[in-house]
């Protein structure tokens, strides 16, 4: 004997969505003016530094994604500077403000890489290299922000 059994009615939908790209991973910096060497020595851990921010006293971070060109922390150095000297802007479009020296010898690059990691970078005449963390921080020249410690 067979017996009927009702099935419910059931729909199949095959959603079309446009492949979305991951966010690209990003380096952010920011630059320490060393109020010292003016360009003229590399950075010593008793230079005090200024932090460059906008004419608004707010921080300036600058923003390079990975990329061919910026596989680590030294080349994103290298494209700050780059930014820093009026060359280029940063992935946001940010541009170096005209009011505050370019980036030169014995300045500090904070690089916060995308995997977290935090380096600071001397601006040396023929590179970059390590350095602590820098603790003398005082406001930029002409600028009303108090300073800041970290």
């Amino acid at each position: 004997m067979t017996t009927a059994v009702t099935r419910p009615h059931t729909v199949t939908a095959r959603i079309n969505t446009p492949d979305i790209a991951p966010a690209p991973s990003t380096y952010t910096a920011t630059v320490y003016k060393n109020t010292v060497s003016n360009g003229r020595s590399s950075y010593q851990h008793h230079h005090p530094l200024a932090e460059a921010t906008r004419q608004d006293g707010s921080p300036l971070r600058l923003v390079l994604h990975a990329s061919v060109r910026i596989r680590n922390h030294e080349a994103a150095a290298g494209a700050v500077f780059d930014v820093g000297n009026h060359q280029c802007a940063d992935d946001n479009g940010q541009t170096w403000p005209g009011d505050i020296h370019s980036v030169s010898v014995g300045d500090v690059i904070k690089i916060t890489c995308p995997d977290h990691w935090i380096v600071h970078l001397s601006v040396d005449p023929t590179g970059f290299s390590a350095v602590p963390e820098p603790t003398h921080l005082v406001p930029l020249a002409g600028s009303s922000a108090a300073p800041r410690r970290r």
